[in-house]
C-alpha cells in the first residue's frame, strides 16, 4: 500500500489566518486569506473576515439629519428616554415623602447654594394630571424634532429650554412659592418646532394655535381660580427653545457645528450669569 501523498494529507490543508489551528478551504472575498466559521461574516457578496467587515464599515458614511445630527435610526430614542425619566420621577415622588420639598424650584434655596433645584425640579410634576398633559406633549413634538435635529441636538434643546425656564422663574417669581414641572421645556420644544417648521416650510399653524392657547390658560387660571400657573417657566423655556432652535437650523452648512455648539456654550453661560447675578441680589436682600 503507498502512502498519502502530502497534497493529501491533513496537515497540508490551509488554516484560518487568526485561527492557525484550523484547517479551512474558505477565503475572504475581500482580502483573500482562509478563514474559518467563527471568522466569516456575510457580506453582499460571499463571505469576509472580521478585520475586512470593520474596514468596510468605516468607510460608509453614517447618514445625517438637515442640520447636522447623526441619523441612527427612526426611533426616537432621546424623547422615549426623557418621557421614561420623567415617569420614574414622580414614581420617586410620590413614594417620598420629602422630595417634592427638598428638589423643587424655591428661590431662597437656590440662592442658599441649592443650585441643583433649577435642574431637578424639570423633572417634577404636581400631580398625574399635570404629568401626563406633559408626556403627552413630548410625545407628539419630541419625535419629529429628534429626526430633524438628530439625538445631541434634541437633548441640548430640551435640556437648555427647561433650564431657561428654570432661571426665569428664579428672576422674578415670588419667593414663596415653589415651581416644578417639565412645562417650560416642553415650551421650548414647541418654541424649536415653529422655527425648525418654518425653516423646512412645513406647516406649523398647529404649533402656533397650541401655543397661544396654552399661554392663554397660563395667564387666565390665576385670574379665575385659585391655582397658580409659572407663566414664568413657561414663558422662558419658549423663548430659549425657539432662539436655541434658530441657531440650530439657520446657520450655512459649513459654519453649522462651531456655530451651534457656540450658541450652546454661550447660552449656558448667560444662563449662570444670570443665576450669579439674581444669587448675589437675593443674599444681600436676605441680610440687609
Amino acid at each position: 500500500m503507498s502512502a498519502p501523498s502530502p497534497a493529501d494529507s491533513p496537515s497540508a490543508a490551509p488554516s484560518c489566518y487568526r485561527h492557525p489551528g484550523r484547517p479551512t478551504y474558505v477565503r475572504c472575498n475581500r482580502c483573500e486569506r482562509y478563514i474559518c466559521g467563527d471568522c466569516m461574516r456575510s457580506a453582499a457578496v460571499g463571505q469576509q473576515c472580521v478585520e475586512c467587515v470593520r474596514a468596510g464599515a468605516r468607510t460608509i458614511r453614517q447618514p445625517r439629519t438637515r442640520f447636522g445630527g447623526r441619523l441612527r435610526s427612526d426611533t426616537p430614542v432621546v424623547t422615549y428616554v426623557l418621557i421614561a425619566v420623567n415617569v420614574l420621577a414622580f414614581v420617586l415622588q410620590m413614594a417620598s415623602g420629602t422630595m417634592e420639598k427638598d428638589l423643587a424650584l424655591w428661590p431662597p434655596a437656590v440662592a442658599d447654594g441649592q443650585v441643583y433645584r433649577l435642574v431637578t425640579s424639570a423633572f417634577l410634576h404636581y400631580g398625574a394630571t399635570h404629568l401626563l398633559l406633559n408626556m403627552w406633549a413630548l410625545y407628539v413634538v419630541g419625535p419629529p424634532l429628534e429626526i430633524w435635529l438628530g439625538r445631541m441636538r434634541l437633548g441640548a434643546l430640551y435640556a437648555l429650554s427647561g433650564l431657561g425656564g428654570s432661571v426665569l422663574v428664579y428672576l422674578v417669581s415670588p419667593l414663596d412659592t415653589a415651581t416644578a414641572g417639565a412645562s417650560g421645556a416642553i415650551f421650548g420644544l414647541f418654541g424649536a418646532t415653529f422655527v425648525v417648521g418654518k425653516r423646512l416650510a412645513v406647516d406649523v399653524r398647529w404649533v402656533v394655535a397650541v401655543v397661544a392657547f396654552n399661554l392663554v390658560f397660563t395667564f387666565l387660571v390665576p385670574l379665575i381660580s385659585s391655582q397658580r400657573i409659572s407663566w414664568q417657566a413657561h414663558l422662558g423655556g419658549l423663548v430659549s427653545g425657539a432662539l436655541v432652535a434658530a441657531a440650530y437650523v439657520y446657520p450655512p452648512r459649513e459654519l453649522r457645528n462651531v456655530i451651534q455648539a457656540a450658541v450652546t456654550i454661550v447660552v449656558l453661560v448667560a444662563f449662570a450669569a444670570l443665576v450669579w447675578w439674581r444669587t448675589a441680589q437675593l443674599l444681600a436682600e436676605f441680610s440687609a
